[in-house]
C-alpha cells in the first residue's frame, strides 16, 4: 500500500543533501508585474492580471492578496483549482492564498467548506477530499489534501513520528521586522491559549508546572535560520517541531523580531531609545503593526496602507515519505505569493 501510494506521486522531487534548494525554490528573484493568481501549468504558480473572479483588485498595494469578502463559493473554488500545484493519485497539493481560513463557523467561507465543490472540479466527484496539512488563515502556502482516508492517516502518522524524532517536515519562509541576534538556532517556549475579550490569543508561560501542562500549556520548539538581511529586516527560514496555533508568530516575537504583517502579536513589542523589549501579554491588545518611517519608505507604503499589510509567512516546503522506510524523503514546493516577492525586492533581500 505504501509503495503504491508513493509511486502515484511520481511528479515530486527527491531531496538531495544540501539546503540551497530551499533558496533556489523560492522564486523570489523577480518582482511581480501584476496581481492575482493563475496557473499556466499545474506545477508552477504564476502571477497574472487580476479579474473579478480572482477576488484580487488591481489597485490594491499588495498583489496576490485574496479579497475573500468579494468572492462567491463558485469563485473561491475557481481560485483554489487554479492554485493546484500537483495532483497525483489520491493526493492534491495547492498553494493557499493568504487570508483564507482553513476551518470556521457554519456558513463561513473556508477551505473546508468548499472541499466538496473542489473535489468535483478536480474530477474527484465520488471521492471526498480531506485536509492532511495546511497553514493557518493568515499564512499562505502548501495545503496537502487526500481523497483516500487511509492515505491521509498514513501521512498524519509520518508527520507525527517526524515531530517526535525532531525531524522537521514543514519549512516556512518569513520576513521579520528586525534581525535576530543570532544567524540560526532553536526557540523553545511554553505556550497556552487565553481568551481576551472573546478572542483566543497565545500567551507564553514561564517555568510551567505539571498542573499547567495538564491544563493546556504546551512546550513548543522551532528552528530558525536567517537567510538574508536588509533594511533592518530579515528573510528567515522557520521549521516548527511542534504544532500550536500562532507558534511561529509568537516565537519570533520572543526574539524581538515580529513577522512583517503581524497585527496580532507585534503590539507586545516595546521600544525605548531604540532598544526593544517585551511587554506583558496580558497588558497589550492586538493592534495594527506600527512600522517606522524608514521601513515604510522602503516598502513604498503609507501608514494607512501598512495597516493592511499581509502576514509574511509562507509554507514553502513539505517533506513526504519516500517509497520505503529508509528512502530519502520527497519534497513539495510552493512559490511565494506576489506581494511576498515584491517585499523581498523592496528590502534588498533577493539574490544574496
Amino acid at each position: 500500500m505504501r509503495t503504491s501510494l508513493i509511486q502515484k506521486m511520481g511528479g515530486f522531487r527527491i531531496l538531495g543533501r544540501g539546503t540551497s534548494g530551499w533558496w533556489r525554490g523560492l522564486g523570489a528573484h523577480a518582482p511581480p508585474k501584476d496581481s492575482g493568481y493563475s496557473t499556466k501549468s499545474r506545477n508552477q504558480l504564476q502571477p497574472q492580471g487580476s479579474s473579478k473572479r480572482s477576488g484580487v483588485p488591481r489597485d490594491q498595494p499588495f498583489p496576490g492578496v485574496l479579497q475573500l469578502k468579494n468572492l462567491s463559493r463558485e469563485e473561491l473554488v475557481d481560485v483554489l483549482r487554479e492554485a493546484v500545484v500537483d495532483q497525483k493519485g489520491p493526493l492534491v497539493t495547492l498553494n493557499k492564498p493568504q487570508g483564507l481560513p482553513v476551518t470556521g463557523k457554519s456558513g463561513e467561507l473556508t477551505l473546508l467548506s468548499v472541499l466538496p465543490e473542489l473535489s468535483q472540479s478536480l474530477g474527484l466527484s465520488e471521492q471526498e477530499l480531506h485536509i492532511v496539512q495546511a497553514p493557518g488563515k493568515e499564512a499562505s502556502g502548501l495545503v496537502l489534501l487526500s481523497s483516500c482516508p487511509q492515505t491521509a492517516s498514513r501521512l498524519q502518522k509520518f508527520f507525527t513520528h517526524s515531530r517526535k524524532a525532531q525531524r522537521p517536515t514543514a519549512t516556512y519562509c518569513a520576513i521579520t521586522n528586525g534581525i535576530p541576534a543570532t544567524a540560526e538556532g532553536k526557540i523553545q517556549a511554553a505556550l497556552r491559549l487565553e481568551c481576551f475579550d472573546g478572542v483566543n490569543l497565545v500567551v507564553p508561560v514561564k517555568s510551567p508546572s505539571r498542573k499547567d501542562i495538564l491544563e493546556g500549556v504546551k512546550r513548543t520548539l522551532s528552528h530558525f535560520r536567517v537567510m538574508a538581511t536588509g533594511s533592518g529586516c530579515a528573510l528567515v527560514q522557520l521549521q516548527p517541531l511542534t504544532v500550536f496555533p500562532g507558534q511561529l508568530q509568537v516565537h519570533m516575537m520572543l526574539q524581538l523580531c515580529p513577522l512583517l504583517g503581524d497585527h496580532t502579536y507585534s503590539a507586545r513589542l516595546g521600544t525605548v531609545l531604540g532598544q526593544r523589549f517585551l511587554l506583558s501579554a496580558q497588558s497589550t491588545k492586538p493592534q495594527n503593526q506600527v512600522l517606522d518611517e524608514g521601513l515604510l519608505r522602503c516598502l513604498h507604503l503609507t501608514p494607512s496602507q501598512s495597516s493592511q499589510l499581509p502576514l509574511h509567512l509562507h509554507l514553502h516546503r513539505l517533506l513526504l515519505p519516500g517509497p520505503g522506510p529508509r528512502d530519502t524523503p520527497m519534497e513539495l514546493l510552493a512559490p511565494l505569493p506576489p506581494y511576498f516577492s515584491r517585499t523581498l525586492q523592496y528590502l534588498g533581500l533577493c539574490q544574496q
